[in-house]
């Protein structure tokens, strides 16, 4: 099965958005992923709909929408119309979930969930057969630059073993170290920002890093 990297922008320099966003493209990323924050669901505030459109234009690699924020049923058609190809929501942030995965889907773009860290998986059953992606966070979500929570490959064994087709997403702490025990775990797509944006030989070294540690 191959295994997807998937730079997050959260890391990127901001001032060189559009031209990391193009070495990492040239560098083999399968897509790239734009943190959306509101300051409320997670601590932190971060891009909207325009950083989308930004990114879509810079691009040609699916562009990856993941939305920690409240109520993210109310904003799905502005990221969907800016350009995200796959838009991730937070199981732990709508009331109306199942609603929220078809209202993706309706407006032409792959859906995702993403579970925090204390989230138990089991909470997933029910929706497993109607998205395209789980995302289980290796750290609690808020930050870029946090350090991996080291019972996260058991967790990610544990959804494995309910389902054998998801594609299970890992995002926060990967790099070269981490990568290698939640793809043996069952990961199939690694998201990685500062060890891909921050790493010193450069993006194009990173993602290659990341890649030869998973063979």
């Amino acid at each position: 099965m191959k295994i997807e990297v998937v730079p997050s922008i959260l890391s990127a320099d901001p001032g060189r958005l559009a031209e990391q966003v193009k070495e990492a493209e040239a560098a083999g990323a399968d897509r790239i992923q734009v943190d959306v924050m509101d300051g409320h669901f997670v601590p932190n505030l971060t891009f909207g709909p325009l950083i989308v459109e930004a990114v879509r234009q810079a691009t040609s690699l699916p562009v990856e929408a993941h939305l920690m924020i409240e109520r993210p049923e109310l904003f799905l058609e502005a990221f969907a119309k800016a350009g995200a190809t796959l838009i991730e929501v937070q199981v732990e942030a709508t009331k109306s979930l199942y609603r929220t995965v078809q209202t993706i889907k309706e407006l032409g773009a792959q859906a995702g969930v993403a579970i925090n860290p204390a989230t138990p998986v089991d909470d997933l059953r029910e929706i497993l057969p109607y998205v395209d992606l789980v995302n289980v966070m290796t750290v609690e979500p808020g930050f870029g630059g946090q350090k991996f929570i080291p019972h996260s490959p058991e967790k990610i064994r544990r959804l494995r073993s309910i389902s054998a087709d998801v594609e299970i997403e890992v995002d926060g702490g990967i790099d070269a170290r981490t990568a290698p025990l939640v793809v043996a775990a069952g990961a199939t797509v690694l998201v990685a920002g500062s060890s891909v944006f921050g790493y010193k030989a450069g993006v194009a070294a990173g993602i290659k890093a990341i890649r030869d540690s998973v063979g």
